[in-house]
Order: C-alpha cells, then sequence, then structure tokens
C-alpha cells in the first residue's frame, strides 16, 4: 500500500474534505495550503500544513486538489521535483485531456472524479446521507483512469480515490477519453445546459406567464421526477402516445439539432482548454 500522500490545496472547498479522508484511511498525510483560510481549516481538523518542498519529498502519490486553471502551472513547477514512480492525482479529466500536465515518462498521471451520491437510492434511510448531494456521507461511485503509468498503478490510484471519496457504491474505470467525455462532456455540457434551461424555463413561466413560483416548482420537480425514473429504467417506461408525440415536436423547439457534437471529442477538447485556459 502507498503510505505517503501529499495533497496540494488541502484546505480548499474540494481539498478540505479529500484531505480528511486521507488522513481517515491511514494515510500517512501532508498537506500543502497556501491560504490563510485554508490553513486555520486544517488546523480546525487536527491537521498542520508543511511546505511544498518538504510534502513532496519521498511522497509516494500526490494528489492536486486545485482548480483547473492552476494545475498546468503548478504541475510545471512541481512534476520535475517528483521521485521515479510517484503517482500524480488529478480530480478532474479537464487539464489532463487539455495537455497541460508536462512531459515526463517515469511518473504515474493518474486521473478520478466522483459520480456524486445517486438521484435514486431508495435504501438509504439515514436522514445526513438523503441530504448529501455531493458525497462524502452518502455512498457514491467513482470514476478512475489511469493516464500514463505501470498498469499496477491502478490500484494504488483507485485505492487512494476511494478513501478521498468513500463511501463507494462501484469504481469504473475508463480512459482519459472516455472520463472527459462523462465530465465536461456529458454532465456539464449536456446535464448542466438542460438543468439550466429548465430553470430558465421555470422563471419564464412565473414573470412572463404569471404562474405563481410555487405552482410551477412543485409541477416541474414532480415531472422530472417521474420522467427520470421512467426514462432511466427505474419504473415502466408508460408515457402517452400523445406525450411522446409532444416530445419529438418540441425537440425541434429547444435542441440544435447538432447536440451530439457536446460529448465529441474534438468538442470536449475545446471544452477542456475553455475550462483550462480560460
Amino acid at each position: 500500500m502507498t503510505k505517503t500522500v501529499a495533497v496540494l490545496g488541502a484546505g480548499g472547498k474540494m481539498g478540505f474534505r479529500v484531505t480528511r479522508k486521507i488522513r481517515d484511511a491511514g494515510y500517512d498525510l501532508r498537506a500543502v495550503e497556501i491560504g490563510e483560510a485554508g490553513q486555520e481549516r486544517l488546523r480546525g481538523a487536527g491537521i498542520e500544513a508543511v511546505d511544498s518542498e518538504t510534502a513532496l519529498r519521498g511522497a509516494e502519490a500526490v494528489v492536486l486538489a486545485i482548480p483547473d486553471s492552476a494545475i498546468g502551472p503548478v504541475s510545471q513547477e512541481i512534476v520535475p521535483q517528483l521521485d521515479p514512480g510517484t503517482i500524480v492525482i488529478i480530480l478532474d479529466a479537464a487539464a489532463p485531456y487539455a495537455g497541460a500536465l508536462p512531459q515526463r515518462e517515469d511518473v504515474t498521471y493518474f486521473v478520478g472524479h466522483p459520480c456524486h451520491p445517486p438521484l435514486y437510492a431508495h435504501d438509504i434511510t439515514d436522514p445526513d446521507q438523503r441530504r448529501d448531494v455531493h458525497g462524502g456521507v452518502a455512498p457514491q461511485s467513482i470514476v478512475c483512469a489511469l493516464m500514463q503509468g505501470p498498469e499496477e498503478h491502478y490500484a494504488v490510484g483507485a485505492a487512494i480515490c476511494e478513501a478521498m471519496w468513500s463511501p463507494i457504491i462501484k469504481t469504473h474505470r475508463v480512459t482519459l477519453e472516455q472520463l472527459a467525455i462523462l465530465e465536461p462532456g456529458l454532465s456539464e455540457m449536456v446535464a448542466m445546459a438542460f438543468i439550466d434551461t429548465m430553470a430558465e424555463a421555470l422563471d419564464e413561466c412565473v414573470e412572463k406567464y404569471g404562474i405563481p413560483r410555487e405552482a410551477a416548482f412543485d409541477f416541474l420537480i414532480g415531472h422530472i421526477n417521474v420522467e427520470t425514473s421512467m426514462w432511466f429504467g427505474f419504473t415502466p417506461k408508460v408515457p402517452s402516445d400523445a406525450a411522446l408525440r409532444l416530445m419529438r415536436f418540441a425537440k425541434g423547439v429547444v435542441l440544435a439539432p447538432n447536440w451530439r457534437e457536446a460529448l465529441s471529442p474534438a468538442k470536449v477538447k475545446e471544452a477542456s482548454e475553455l475550462i483550462v485556459r480560460g
């Protein structure tokens, strides 16, 4: 088992959650945090931050819990300092897929990302888990990719990711490109765009047509619930013929004909570069 794990950005919004999990899983944690608020957050959890040089010296794995836009410059700075065989773990596919990581063949690049707790998890009865939509309290699955490095490092990287985002339902293995298609492609360019459109449509019902917000919200959320359940196989798919005709008609109104291009590798690469470079 890899024992020494350095976390850069350990006191940040994402970093603080994964840092505590890594510590609690029994790893020898080295937390790096330059922000005063982040350092205070770590101290409150009984974790003392160390400087980057100390953290990286002899570290077997390094987790980059930092914004996507910072991964390129930070990795360019730290990767030359790492021992051969070090596993560098990135928490999102955008920067690696955009080519922001430095070339160095004797280190491993591993990418992992949480799926977040599932919408349909009827076996969860604990109130704290039911309220958790991000993961870490409620169980969730994760998706991992070994970008480069020896095959035996996949299990090592996956184990660290499982500790960071525990409790885990399932760990899925994909390629780096497939993970980039999932995010930013599927989750942000498709799902988030549709969700934002639905929120804007709710506002339109209220502001333009005078429908009470509570009535419009209850109507929308209830229909999202039943339609999601039917379309993704949790309940029988039994919409009326009229509803299906309406759906096909509406797609021509609200969807661009080439919307599937959002999932193409070329468009996902463009999106990844936008995330990393702005």
